[in-house]
């Protein structure tokens, strides 16, 4: 079974993985960021950081976000630098994905150990959206 956009994942967990070994644990979440975004940009990755996420209720907005890094609009990237993750941190990567047209996130920690989680959620299981509405 071929994985979802593996080429790229591929591509953005080698930065993570350089990012964490340059920097180590211990920085605060924008760090990471700023770090993992100039490696991703050396791999001729399209980085949008900070994106913005509205969501949606019954055509009404009822939140917005931001994603940490969305890549070649394809991937939703969700840093933590927390001792570990969480089933919340999981959620909240999971809800991005449900708010957007990206199927694939990764969650990525930069705790005192390595560890990521990588997600999917299909565009066939989301509302349908209309003028850029999800309903």
């Amino acid at each position: 079974m071929d994985l979802l956009h593996k080429e790229i994942t591929e591509k953005i967990i080698k930065a993570y993985y350089k990012v964490y070994n340059t920097l180590g644990y211990g920085f605060l979440e924008k760090v990471y960021e700023n770090a993992m975004a100039i490696e991703l940009r050396k791999m001729g990755l399209e980085v949008k950081c900070q994106y913005p996420i509205t969501v949606f209720y019954e055509s009404e907005i009822v939140g917005k976000y931001f994603a940490d890094i969305i890549i070649n609009d394809l991937i939703t990237i969700e840093l933590k630098a927390s001792k570990s993750l969480l089933k919340k941190h999981e959620c909240q990567l999971i809800n991005y994905l449900k708010a957007t047209e990206v199927q694939l996130g990764l969650l990525m920690n930069f705790g005192k150990t390595a560890e990521f989680k990588r997600k999917i959620f299909m565009n066939e299981f989301k509302k349908m959206k209309i003028n850029g509405i999800l309903i």
